[in-house]
């Protein structure tokens, strides 16, 4: 390995370091959702109401970030955020008042989503050739899979050390805020070599943004991120499928959970990656095969019986279910390369994709759920199964077309290059 590719390598640790820290402050109810009820005092409808304000921020202030990470250096925008998330962290384990906690997660969407998640797509794109989209991107999803695993496991041990009480989870709120504040130092000082935003920056932040809009290959991308997330969120319902109908013990809740929220992540990426790059040439093309992958997968869900005996056959069903998913979350946002972004532009083409491509976690989870309380019981699951099955038959065809586009523009560049060189 040479100098230059192990400098790469390095900088993609850093980068893959605070990635899988940066969310845990916002996301503190996965670990700790009924210490926040009973230590800080929140129902279930305050929670609701933080994550909501949480996530209406994040999605308006996607495009006004990518607009960001193409006006100024992504070495100083990435540990920005990484600080400013670890101090308000370290405000939030005073327990202030309601009306200050939703201010809190507000500014935690602008710290995490608007200042960092826009850069570090432009960052890791920016470290490799378009032929290494995929491995990057699937690379980084099962790298913050396995900091994210190891920093939530590391937080609950300090819980259970102070008490388990209020003290503890004050602890673990100071715990991630540190981190945070560590990988925003260590990133300052360790990404020195990055290349500067001038390098790249040829207009104005607003005519970069306009410029992007009219890309139609930047939409095309979203939305295709829009069909795999929305399917991603029908993962959550798959937990209480198996309580419900087969009847999940309670020691096999937890550990389906551990594999299907963390396991699957830090598998499924770095296959995702090796498939598109390796086996299909073209994170575009994997995509478009993997949805239509999912239907199989799903039928298989649907005609497994409905009994305690085929426990088991139901986990396995799901969960491989739930590894293709996460395959595919790993590389799509591989495609940016593959359709020949600027330079110059990418902050905001990656802007313009969060704001669509993550959009289904503001309503996807509110019609699946409305779902399965209008039909109990195991109709009102086959009816979101199905659902997710029709929505992988409409990312099938956004995929094909997107794969389609980047065929396209593969030719277009190779005529030119043939003209060039004749």
């Amino acid at each position: 390995m040479s100098t230059q590719d192990k400098a790469k390598w390095f900088k993609f640790l850093i980068l893959i370091l605070g990635g899988g820290t940066i969310y845990k402050l916002a996301n503190l109810k996965d670990a700790f959702y009924v210490p926040m009820q009973e230590f800080m005092g929140l129902s279930h409808t305050e929670i609701g109401l933080l994550l909501s304000a949480n996530a209406i921020i994040a999605t308006g202030l996607f495009v006004v970030g990518g607009v960001l990470a193409d006006r100024f250096d992504t070495r100083k925008l990435i540990p920005l955020g990484l600080l400013g998330t670890g101090a308000l962290g370290l405000y939030l384990a005073t327990f202030p008042p309601f009306n200050s906690l939703m201010i809190v997660f507000c500014l935690l969407a602008v710290c995490a989503d608007c200042i960092y998640w826009p850069a570090l797509l432009k960052a890791v794109r920016g470290l490799g050739d378009d032929k290494e989209q995929g491995r990057l991107f699937g690379l980084l999803e099962g790298g913050r899979g396995v900091i994210d695993t190891l920093v939530a496991f590391s937080a609950l041990g300090v819980f259970i050390a102070m008490g388990a009480a209020e003290a503890g989870l004050k602890a673990a709120i100071v715990f991630y805020s540190v981190i945070d504040i560590a990988a925003g130092v260590l990133t300052w000082f360790l990404l020195k070599g990055a290349q500067p935003a001038q390098a790249t920056t040829r207009k104005n932040p607003a005519a970069n943004l306009m410029q992007a809009v009219k890309v139609p290959a930047i939409w095309l991308v979203s939305f295709n991120v829009f069909m795999v997330y929305i399917v991603y969120c029908g993962l959550t319902y798959f937990i209480p499928y198996l309580k419900e109908v087969y009847g999940l013990p309670v020691a096999l809740v937890g550990a389906y959970g551990i594999i299907n929220q963390y396991m699957l992540k830090i598998l499924g990426g770095p296959a995702g990656g090796f498939l598109a790059d390796k086996q299909f040439k073209s994170p575009s093309r994997y995509l478009k095969w993997a949805f239509l992958a999912l239907l199989p997968m799903m039928a298989m869900i649907l005609l497994v019986p409905k009994s305690p005996g085929y426990i088991y056959a139901g986990m396995a069903a799901t969960l491989s279910f739930a590894f293709i998913v996460f395959s595919m979350r790993g590389v799509f946002w591989a495609p940016m390369g593959e359709v020949g972004i600027a330079a110059h532009i990418t902050g905001s083409a990656f802007g313009i994709g969060c704001l669509i491509g993550y959009a289904p976690g503001m309503f996807a989870y509110v019609g699946y759920g409305a779902i399965l309380d209008r039909f109990p019981g195991p109709q009102g699951y086959n009816y979101v199964f199905i659902s997710m099955m029709v929505l992988a038959v409409i990312g099938f065809v956004v995929a094909s077309r997107l794969h389609r586009l980047v065929r396209n523009t593969a030719q277009v560049a190779g005529g030119e290059a043939q003209a060039a060189a004749g």
